[in-house]
């Protein structure tokens, strides 16, 4: 008899997984049994009954396909996705078969041996040949594929319209106007933030490094070494942390703000601009500022220019450990198909992944426009490497723009010392 789609008791969960150890030693299993249950792990969301109603059609309809399958599915705080999801690749009699994860941890989850290898599966869909490069990218780890996408988050330069129209200012065009700008709101208006800058906000700063050319790192297959000294992206280090100052954003204030910090201050009346993404639509709307803002691509260098943006955004993985592999590698292409991902759009404000149902839903959302127009420009993504982690977790990035803002280093030494960390965690994962 077929079970209905029912959440998974989240106490008996976290005892299994807080029983378990934390380094890896799964392996694949050698079922692939066509029914009974499949358990499903996805991220809980602030408001995440939309996205219940997503996936609860989805599961209706892969169940229908599957006489004699259910679908048992969690909703899991992102917070503690790490210790979870790792949990569960060393405990198979308590992991799912099917996992939502963040795509800058694929490298690390498929170091971990975690993840299965779908890539015939994946390059035999149909839907996936319209899957964006960047996102295709975030699945891929030395040249086999460990998911598909979810979906993608970017981000744009937020602006309030009301503030300058009283002041005759223009959009800023290139970084340098973008600059200038920010210093002229500051000294007509000292109350307001320019732009609101985070000296914590590494994908609102990566933008600047990227569009003087600057690279994170370099390398293929696994193996990379840091390029954030070099020279190139010294120069975009130095154009954003320039924007830490009396004359913008104070170091005193700024230099700790996080990505959510600078949305805040924008969406609270308290900043002329911000670089938000497209999930920051909601915060912003639900703001003081709702009716006198609008949306820009970030700019490049050059008038005209976007600068690259980071592609973030979720993934969904088969676990290696499933005893349901057909099933499962079933039901991720359909809670991540281009019809669920326009759903989740509708329900979420989430961006697809395929580049023809973004430019449907942008036609349909003016709000959508710019952060189309980003992705399709050019994206950047982060080294798919399992030391992007310790990187990330280490805060090398943030260090390094916090030194340089508050005056302890120079943009030279810092880049330098924040190489060396990173290729420490380069060398420490082989």
């Amino acid at each position: 008899m077929k079970l209905s789609v029912r959440m998974v008791a989240v106490a008996a969960v976290l005892a299994t997984a807080a029983c378990a150890p934390q380094t890896s030693g799964n392996s694949s299993s050698d079922k692939d049994e066509k029914t009974g249950t499949l358990r499903v792990w996805l991220f809980q969301e602030v408001n995440n009954k939309p996205k219940e109603e997503v996936v609860d059609s989805v599961l209706a309809e892969f169940e229908k396909a599957h006489e004699g399958t259910d679908v048992t599915v969690e909703y899991i705080p992102v917070e503690t996705r790490a210790q979870r999801i790792k949990a569960a690749f060393n405990d198979p009699e308590s992991a799912p078969d099917l996992v939502e994860y963040g795509n800058t941890d694929t490298a690390g989850y498929v170091k971990d041996g975690g993840l299965a290898d779908v890539t015939e599966e994946f390059t035999a869909w149909d839907e996936a040949k319209d899957t964006d490069p960047t996102a295709r990218l975030s699945v891929t780890v030395g040249g086999k594929i460990y998911g598909a996408p979810y979906f993608v988050g970017v981000r744009a330069l937020y602006y309030r319209t009301d503030v300058f129209e009283e002041l005759g200012l223009d959009v800023p065009r290139t970084q340098a106007e973008l600059i200038s700008t920010a210093q002229q709101i500051r000294a007509a208006k000292p109350e307001l933030y320019g732009i609101a800058v985070g000296g914590a906000y590494t994908y609102g700063a990566m933008p600047f490094i990227w569009a003087h050319g600057g690279e994170l790192a370099t390398g293929t297959g696994g193996s990379y070494a840091a390029a954030i000294d070099s020279a190139a992206a010294r120069k975009g280090i130095e154009a954003y942390t320039s924007l830490f100052g009396d004359d913008n954003c104070p170091a005193a204030k700024c230099a700790a703000m996080t990505g959510n910090d600078t949305i805040t201050a924008f969406a609270a009346g308290k900043a002329a601009m911000a670089i938000g993404g497209d999930f920051s639509h909601a915060a912003v709307e639900a703001g003081k500022v709702k009716g006198t803002y609008a949306v820009v691509p970030l700019p490049g260098l050059k008038p005209g220019s976007i600068a690259p943006a980071f592609a973030g955004g979720n993934n969904l993985g088969v676990l290696k450990s499933t005893t349901h592999r057909t099933l499962a590698v079933d039901l991720m292409k359909r809670l991540a198909s281009k019809k669920a991902q326009g759903e989740l759009f509708e329900a979420m404000g989430f961006l697809p992944t395929f580049s023809d149902v973004r430019q449907q839903v942008a036609a349909k959302e003016a709000f959508v426009k710019p952060f189309v127009e980003t992705l399709a420009a050019d994206t950047k993504f982060v080294p798919a490497s399992p030391a992007w982690a310790q990187i990330d977790a280490g805060q090398v990035l943030p260090t390094m723009f916090q030194e340089v803002v508050s005056g302890r280093k120079d943009v030279a030494t810092a880049s330098a010392d924040a190489a060396k960390k990173m290729n420490d965690a380069f060398g420490s994962v082989g």
